[in-house]
């Protein structure tokens, strides 16, 4: 036998020469085709006895493929599986993988492309259609979780994914307030409103929650894209969602809710906060909703019972902006107020910050807005009347004594107690209280030495107590032991607050100068143009802010003691001497606050009152004209 046939030898290639050198960074792609295109070892024949091969036997031939062991599985190529093994690598070509397998990777993107289903990122490319299927969504979602709820009402896993999928479908609505002009008239067209609202009352706390952000969202007042001109198309838009959010109860609806969100909780505490963010909103919107809200919900019980914690949070802080906001400009809502103990609730809050002060910056507006809500309510004559009987008077004489942050807020209180007809018994219980001495000490208060009478306002204490003086004057009666009292005050130290006061009228009259020159130049730039009236009421307001107001103040208090008091007259005479000025000026100040104030200042009720301020004008012009 021929042993060198049997064994042939076949000629030795060249190292290298039948493989496919690798890149440096090689690709997945290129690691894969290199695998497809690599061909299988070629089968060996079986040999015949006569060295021959053979085409019989080959269903029973052995074949061997040459296939590497990482490469067996034709999908998991990569250590671990990572689909990201050779897609990720640094500047020097090393690789690392994302851990990712190819199906954990595809999940994770199926959950991405489902979070901002039918709207786009963009607020400016939202259009009807994306904004119609996102509604579509949304009720099939309410629809769905509806049916399985009253399927399966005591098996939640029958219903837990579709309050998942809800929860998705209401998130998908926020993005909806950045295109109110196309989306809020869809909103009510398609019945989505009424649904919105009624899932106040779903069985589960967190979905209403997430009713409550959305309202939030949609009637804020920045609703709209910057880019949007038309703003007043944007206002027609809101006013059309929150007329359909009115007609189907929500502020009812919200309120209840204020009474079964747990506070203890963070999301329950933030739908709180949201929901008193919703009535900041439709009250901002149209104000004269006040109050609808306090006649038809116990919206004043709970603000007032919130207001009431002993630790202060965010919340509080917002109830006591609410009840500030509730009370301004509505007779109806300060009556309610007055009959929810509101006065004395008030009262017992704030008396607090008699040894203290607020601890930081939110609590000083909690404090401000309490004061501001007190203020607001004695407008009314029944107000003041309970502020009386709960010692209110008292309890600001005492704060005014005490130099804490709550001086000047008891101050401006006593101010509002204390004015118009109404407030003389405010009056009479501000002396009894002994507040007299405490009220000069504040109008006594001197200027810094830097700064000069002609540059800057009375300071806001200054001008409540101004005010707080005319009052008394007003109120008190004649030849009575509180009147005189109030006249020794100015007789005492040689007259030093006669002087006070007419330091204030050179101050206010320097003031009014510039106001009255920046006036000038405005008219005559709207003489210009004669297409801009020319609001006479408007330049009377621009004057009392700038100087006006106090003079006329000053002049009143001053017309009293001159007309009451000798020895005052002398001396005031001869200080106005000195700058060239008579009574006459006085006279002149008093004429233009009779004729721009009201002819009469109303009460509640017939009970006794003193005169109303343009009859207490007439008769001191008259006074003074016979004096001069």
């Amino acid at each position: 036998m021929d042993i060198d046939k049997l064994f042939k030898v076949v000629p030795k290639l060249p190292a290298g020469a039948g493989k496919r050198k690798l890149p440096d960074n090689p690709t997945p792609d290129m690691l894969k085709k290199m695998k497809l295109d690599t061909p299988s070892a070629p089968v060996p024949e079986p040999i015949s006895n006569d060295g021959a091969t053979s085409s019989k036997g080959k269903s029973r031939a052995v074949t061997i493929e040459d296939v590497d062991e990482d490469m067996e599985d034709g999908t998991d190529f990569a250590p671990g599986g990572d689909a990201d093994y050779f897609a990720e690598e640094d500047d020097e070509g090393r690789f690392y993988g994302g851990g990712l397998t190819s199906e954990q990777k595809e999940i994770l993107n199926i959950f991405d492309n489902a979070g901002g289903e039918g709207v786009q990122d963009d607020p400016g490319e939202l259009s009807i259609t994306a904004i119609r299927r996102t509604l579509l969504k949304f009720e099939r979602a309410v629809n769905k979780n509806q049916d399985q709820r009253s399927k399966y009402p005591d098996d939640p896993t029958k219903f837990i994914d579709s309050e998942a999928d809800l929860d998705s479908a209401l998130k998908a609505l926020l993005p909806l307030a950045q295109a109110p002009v196309l989306s809020y008239t869809e909103l009510v067209k398609s019945g989505t409103v009424a649904l919105l609202v009624g899932l106040l009352s779903h069985e589960n706390a967190d979905i209403a929650i997430d009713v409550v952000e959305v309202v939030h969202e949609l009637t804020d007042e920045d609703v709209g894209n910057e880019a949007e001109e038309d703003d007043e198309l944007t206002a027609e838009a809101l006013k059309t969602l929150i007329e359909a959010l009115l007609e189907n109860s929500i502020l009812e609806l919200l309120v209840e809710n204020l009474k079964r969100f747990n506070e203890q909780e963070e999301s329950d505490r933030q739908g709180i906060f949201h929901i008193l963010g919703i009535f900041e909103n439709i009250l901002g919107f149209n104000p004269s909703l006040s109050p609808d809200l306090v006649a038809k919900t116990n919206i004043m019980k709970w603000l007032l019972t919130r207001i009431q914690a002993k630790e202060h949070d965010d919340n509080r802080g917002y109830a006591a902006e609410l009840l500030s906001i509730l009370l301004q400009d509505n007779q109806a809502n300060r009556l309610k107020f007055g009959e929810e103990d509101g006065v004395e609730t008030l009262l017992k809050t704030l008396s607090q910050y008699r040894r203290r002060d607020p601890v930081d910056p939110d609590e000083v507006e909690f404090m401000e807005n309490t004061f501001d809500a007190l203020c607001s309510a004695l407008n009314e004559r029944k107000i003041k009347q309970l502020f009386l009987e709960a010692e209110g008077a008292d309890l600001m004489v005492l704060m005014m004594k005490d130099k804490l942050q709550s001086r000047s807020r008891s101050i401006k209180t006593l101010d509002y107690a204390m004015s118009g007809p109404d407030g003389t018994a405010a009056c009479e219980a501000f002396i009894e209280a002994l507040g007299l001495k405490t009220l000069f000490s504040v109008f006594m208060g001197k200027l810094h030495k830097k700064q000069k009478s002609g540059e800057i306002p009375a300071s806001e204490d200054t001008s409540h107590a101004l005010s707080i003086l005319a009052s008394l004057f007003s109120n008190i009666g004649s030849d009575t032991p509180e009147r005189t009292r109030l006249l020794m005050k100015f007789v005492e130290n040689n007259y030093e607050k006669v002087d006070k006061l007419l330091d204030i009228r050179d101050s206010a009259k320097a003031r009014l100068q510039v106001t009255d020159k920046e006036i000038e130049e405005d008219k005559q730039l709207l003489n210009e143009d004669d297409d801009i009236p020319m609001d006479a009421e408007a330049w009377y307001l621009r004057r009392l802010s700038g100087g006006l107001y106090t003079l006329q103040t000053v002049d009143y208090i001053l017309a009293w003691v001159i007309m009451e008091d000798d020895g005052i007259r002398t001396h005031a005479l001869q200080m106005l001497n000195r700058k060239n000025q008579t009574l006459q000026d006085i006279v002149s100040t008093l004429q233009l606050y009779h004729d721009n104030v009201d002819d009469a200042e109303p009460s509640n009720d017939d009970s006794e009152q003193g005169l109303p301020r343009k009859a207490i004008l007439e008769g001191l012009i008259g006074a003074l004209g016979e004096a001069q």
